[in-house]
């Protein structure tokens, strides 16, 4: 993986840096595993806009992603590494030894013709899936999930990834990319490594209309706004506006939103940074 920085030979390319692509070994999706993705361009059923600076954006067709990996005990070929315009992470086809191809996150170092597997018994190998009372101490593992058969929901990004640091009980306690220590019950899946793709926070766009491709409006500062339309809106020429906070009024920049007496608390170990 690497990033490599263009010639400025156009206003758009002068801060441009973009990713090698080095991984990728396809740019043809797997047919089957693809389905199309309507676009609301932010408007609810009545057309009237619901969610700003949302809208436009390139036609892309959605991957089914494997998140599960719940096809225990039958080796798997990796065939190709591809990009996936859904997510930042890069995605896997594997072809299963019964013939079934699926696609799922692909981890950092994983090769075309690699053998993967999922199951009670398998090597913590790259690439494998295995549930946390199996993984050794200290692994590092993505994808991870939160309940027994749910799907992969924690460290499904671009280059993140946790650690799974002790076992208590019925729990495993992982450490997650935010810097959170918590638990999870034991019977949950999770996959072997860190996911693909750690570049990307690399990349610079380089101008606005690339964040046109990817379906983000202009969005509006607050402190331009009128009084009427935000809280920090008004005011005689370049005015600060007072304390940041969001359109309804809430707080930003330090202060917490979580609930208090959130039931999920007493599985949280330590707090984010």
């Amino acid at each position: 993986m690497s990033v490599r920085k263009l010639k400025p030979i156009t206003p758009g390319q002068r801060f441009r840096v973009v990713n090698n692509f080095e991984e990728i070994t396809t740019n043809k999706p797997e047919k089957s595993l693809t389905v199309g993705i309507s676009k609301s361009g932010g408007r609810n059923q009545t057309g009237k806009m619901t969610m700003r600076y949302t809208g436009g954006g390139h036609k892309k067709k959605y991957r089914i992603i494997d998140f599960k990996r719940n096809k225990s005990d039958i080796e798997a070929t990796v065939k190709t590494v591809e990009y996936d315009p859904n997510r930042t992470a890069f995605i896997a086809l594997l072809e299963y030894a019964d013939g079934e191809k699926r696609y799922i996150i692909a981890p950092n170092g994983i090769k075309v013709d690699q053998k993967v597997v999922s199951g009670e018994s398998v090597e913590p190998n790259v690439g494998n899936a295995m549930k946390l009372k199996n993984i050794p101490l200290g692994t590092v593992i993505s994808c991870v999930e939160m309940k027994p058969g749910q799907g992969a929901i924690l460290a499904r990004s671009a280059g993140s990834s946790a650690q799974l640091t002790s076992r208590d009980g019925k729990y495993a306690i992982i450490k997650l990319p935010s810097g959170e220590s918590r638990m999870i019950l034991v019977e949950c899946m999770a996959m072997i490594g860190s996911v693909s793709n750690s570049d990307h926070q690399l990349t610079v766009s380089g101008k606005a209309g690339r964040s046109r491709w990817l379906g983000r409006r202009p969005r509006t500062r607050p402190v331009v706004m009128n009084p009427v339309d935000h809280p920090m809106g008004g005011g005689e020429g370049r005015s600060s506006g007072g304390h940041p906070r969001s359109r309804n009024g809430m707080p930003a920049k330090g202060y917490k939103t979580r609930k208090k007496n959130k039931a999920s608390n007493r599985h949280i170990i330590s707090k984010r940074k």
